[in-house]
């Protein structure tokens, strides 16, 4: 657990005490109504594992009345005799709430509109008729045993004086708690804080809150509930749910320890359930989502990786660690050598300083369309320029290459270039593919009695924009039969597989100059 880094307080002034906050999460039923999303009972139960070990406080774990497969799957998870409380959400009807004490669950979570909009044109019912609905749910419920928790639903569209009647009557009839959910994400956190405040004078059982994330304000939202009473937030991790989701838990619980010195969660086990969750669902994080992206702690700039290099607090609001995260330094465009160096450093390889611009200019080069360079590449690129300072003797320089190739098109390859007396050649040569074309071309222009005896091609990593390295062996049959090696890193396959070819030629060039200075 991390202290509030004393770096923050003048951020913190005029923050009150916050008492202590429950965490209700529905990510195993508001985060699975999100389009695209369908969990299997093994899939809500491993979930409901990693939710209970993370030290959720009440998991609604689905709707019992949508299926007997989902009331199943309460079953199970009930079964698992877990830390948290579950439930299951239930719309005011005796069939609902039916399905609830089927499924073996004591807690409910019952619900109904309760705005003009709604009752009118959805419900179609009358204020009363609403008001006698949710009384005769809670009643029902907790005639049948269940604890209930009673949600307002459009309750930031709602009169004032309406929800007040209606919870007042729920209460009465046995609510435990009362929910106030900000359903199609509206409310302003003033203006939300205000209507919490004025419901937590006016109740005395715990309020609720859950608040949709349709114009981010999901957390500030439910931040404001929280200064103003509400002592229970809703939501779920990673921030799943219907249309732009709900509110991302992991970012409260941060925010309620950091900011007002409540704990909730186990915060070191939040970027492993995180990943659980990305990886069951299918839905991927933005890379700048806080907390739990692959850029919430990732730097590049080198500004701020000097920073970063000599007190972390200069650009991290807190250690990694904390969220169970780690710290990346990236190599990408804006990397100072700082960067750079200390990534190798990391990875155990003492970069010649002489030499730092060289690799730096071509990481830039690399790394010139957005590509970030993984650690791998890094080390190919600086392995390979160190290979070139020791072996490279340049006798030909290749000034200028075009190739074109196609479906229809025999590949052909051009190349112009300067010879070690200072003369130039252009020729053309096709081949079976771009790489053969410009290989052949190159023989032709430099030494035809040069053959390709082994060509190897490997991509650095995985990914589809992976720098990719080649290995050359070529021959000189005129000379004896001696083997030049040649290898290069690039972006390019073509012009990399050239790279390494001119590099073989070089050093076949090389040696037999030096073999005449022995003679």
């Amino acid at each position: 657990m991390f202290a509030i880094s004393p770096y923050n307080q003048l951020a913190l002034s005029g923050v009150g005490p916050i008492k202590d906050v429950k965490i209700f999460d529905t990510t195993l039923r508001d985060g699975e109504q999100a389009p695209g999303i369908a969990l299997s009972p093994d899939d809500k139960v491993r979930i409901a594992q990693a939710l209970d070990s993370l030290g959720t406080d009440i998991i609604e774990a689905g709707f019992a009345a949508s299926s007997d497969i989902e009331k199943e799957t309460l079953r199970q998870i009930k079964d698992l005799n877990l830390n948290a409380t579950v439930c299951s959400l239930a719309r005011s009807v005796h069939k609902d709430i039916d399905a609830v004490i089927d499924s073996g669950l004591d807690y409910i979570h019952t619900f109904i509109a309760t705005s003009d909009l709604h009752m009118q044109y959805k419900l179609k019912m009358t204020p009363e008729q609403v008001k006698e609905r949710a009384v005769d749910a809670v009643e029902y419920a907790r005639e049948h045993g269940l604890e209930v928790m009673f949600s307002c639903e459009d309750a930031t569209r709602t009169r004032m004086d309406f929800m007040k009647e209606i919870l007042l009557a729920v209460q009465e009839a046995g609510a435990s708690s009362v929910n106030i959910p900000d359903t199609v994400g509206v409310i302003i956190p003033k203006a939300y804080g205000n209507m919490i405040a004025e419901l937590h004078k006016t109740l005395k059982i715990p309020i609720s809150v859950h608040c949709h994330n349709d114009m981010g304000l999901a957390l500030a939202n439910s931040l404001a509930a929280v200064e103003n009473g509400a002592t229970i937030i809703q939501g779920c991790v990673n921030g799943f749910g219907e249309r732009t989701g709900n509110v991302a838990l992991e970012e409260v619980a941060v925010n309620l320890f950091a900011n007002y010195g409540v704990k909730t969660y186990d915060l070191s086990k939040i970027s492993e359930t995180s990943a659980l969750i990305e990886r069951i669902t299918g839905f991927s994080m933005a890379a700048n989502k806080p907390i739990v992206g692959r850029n919430a702690f990732a730097h590049e700039s080198g500004i701020h990786v000097h920073g970063i290099m000599n007190n972390t607090a200069t650009y991290e609001p807190f250690l990694p660690e904390v969220v169970g995260a780690k710290r990346r330094l990236v190599v990408g465009k804006l990397s100072g050598s700082h960067a750079v160096e200390g990534k190798l450093e990391e990875m155990g390889v003492k970069f010649p300083a002489e030499h730092i611009d060289e690799l730096m200019e071509a990481v830039k080069k690399m790394s010139i369309s957005g590509k970030e360079i993984t650690d791998a590449e890094l080390m190919a690129i600086a392995d390979d320029i160190m290979w070139k300072k020791s072996t490279e003797r340049k006798e030909c320089v290749l000034d200028e290459l075009t190739v074109i190739t196609g479906r229809s098109t025999t590949p052909t390859a051009t190349v112009t270039i300067t010879k070690a007396d200072g003369s130039k050649v252009t020729v053309a040569d096709t081949g079976v593919g771009p790489v053969n074309a410009a290989v052949n071309a190159i023989r032709k222009a430099v030494n035809s009695n040069m053959t390709m005896e082994e060509y190897k091609l490997s991509a650095i990593t995985g990914e589809s924009d992976s720098m990719c390295q080649v290995a050359v062996t070529m021959k000189n049959v005129q000379n004896d039969g001696n083997i030049s090696f040649g290898r290069a890193v690039g972006m390019d396959i073509v012009e990399t597989s050239v790279d390494a070819t001119m590099a073989a030629i070089n050093r076949d060039f090389a040696r037999v100059k030096h073999d005449k200075k022995e003679c």
